[in-house]
């Protein structure tokens, strides 16, 4: 463990030595950064160095060798692992970029370089054996399913006790470090919003149930709806893959009920938009769709005719969370005064845009 060759802090003459914690503070900065800054790894901004410097000599802040020695053999690099999607455009979309720009960002401002991770969608990935080689110093998951394989490699990443954290996945009993939004409260927010109108026949365009947060978004779903004492029709519930042409695809198994639905719920915005061209092509016009509340509030969702509703998630604070935490934890790996046993699960709140496609009159009442 790492822990056992970091030392914080020494004693000499019975004088305790400020620690790095102590450096961090004054500076205003992440124990990580002093590391960084006092061993000369990655870019740092000049204004950063000159405050941690000032810091360390102000307090007497004198880093052991054999820190010194250990730091300098970390690589500076932040590993982000994501999916692998043949012919899948992942930078395009507005959940991926969102949450790489913070990501980004954030590690470009703790002197961090990102190394992108690709992992197979058909074979296993060992996590550990991108820390064993040195690659990372810490990384961030994206797009973990719930799937014994990749269940059974993060439980080894977290007992050999590397900072990683997930991002906007939930593992239900696990002790992982999870950065989420609140797909209950957001999807409840939608439902509640159109029943709210007096649409009561609300279809519902979920993503796969291996993933967390389709069903955290079920659960909000039949929240509004039990407490508006209506009962669950799962005739309306419907599944897509998160992409556009899924939406198309729900298109035409929607249509032989669609005189039965008086709103529709999705996902995200990209099944949203493909459900409304998909209704589209198969001859429904536009002012006879369903009131409709995507998920994401992507910045198409203001281009399409009407506008579309929408629950906005904070991705970008997402991944700047991310950073901000596993960097902490790196601290905590390292240093043999912090304690990394808390549990990291930060969960942040939804909100609900409301425009031009939920208020669509309900045909029935026409």
């Amino acid at each position: 463990m790492y822990a056992r060759t970091f030392i914080e802090c020494a004693f000499v003459g019975g004088i305790s030595i400020a620690s790095r914690k102590e450096v961090a503070e004054l500076a205003g900065v992440s124990e990580a950064t002093v590391s960084r800054v006092l061993n000369n790894v990655g870019p740092l901004k000049e204004e950063t160095k000159e405050r941690v410097l000032a810091a360390a000599l102000k307090l007497g802040y004198t880093p052991s060798s054999l820190a010194q020695s250990f730091a300098r053999r970390r690589s500076g690099n932040l590993g982000v692992v994501m999916p692998y999607l043949p012919k899948a455009r992942l930078f395009s979309t507005y959940y991926f970029s969102e949450i790489l720009s913070g990501i980004g960002s954030k590690a470009r401002e703790e002197g961090y370089d990102l190394l992108m991770l690709f992992r197979n969608a058909e074979e296993l990935m060992d996590y550990n054996e991108l820390f064993k080689m040195r690659k990372i110093d810490a990384c961030i998951v994206l797009g973990a399913k719930e799937e014994p394989g990749e269940l059974a490699s993060l439980r080894r990443l977290k007992a050999e006790g590397h900072p990683f954290c997930l991002i906007n996945q939930h593992f239900e009993g696990e002790a992982f470090h999870e950065v989420d939004a609140d797909h209950v409260e957001g999807s409840w927010q939608a439902v509640r919003h159109l029943l709210d109108q007096g649409f009561t026949r609300i279809a519902f365009l979920n993503g796969p149930a291996s993933y967390s947060n389709s069903r955290d978004r079920l659960t909000g779903y039949l929240r509004a709806l039990e407490e508006s004492n209506l009962p669950l029709d799962e005739s309306l519930l419907f599944e897509g893959n998160f992409s556009r042409k899924s939406g198309t695809i729900a298109a035409k198994e929607m249509l032989p009920l669609l005189n039965e639905i008086d709103a529709i719920v999705t996902a995200n915005d990209r099944m949203a938009i493909g459900l409304q061209q998909g209704l589209q092509e198969l001859g429904i016009p536009r002012d006879r769709i369903p009131a409709m509340v995507g998920y994401d509030d992507s910045d198409a969702a203001e281009l399409t005719t009407p506008a579309l509703s929408s629950v906005r998630v904070p991705f970008y604070e997402l991944g700047e969370i991310a950073v901000t935490k596993v960097l902490e934890l790196l601290g905590c790996s390292l240093s043999e005064t912090s304690s990394s046993s808390q549990v990291i699960q930060i969960k942040l709140p939804t909100e609900l845009v409301i425009r031009a496609s939920s208020k669509i009159m309900n045909p029935k009442e026409e």
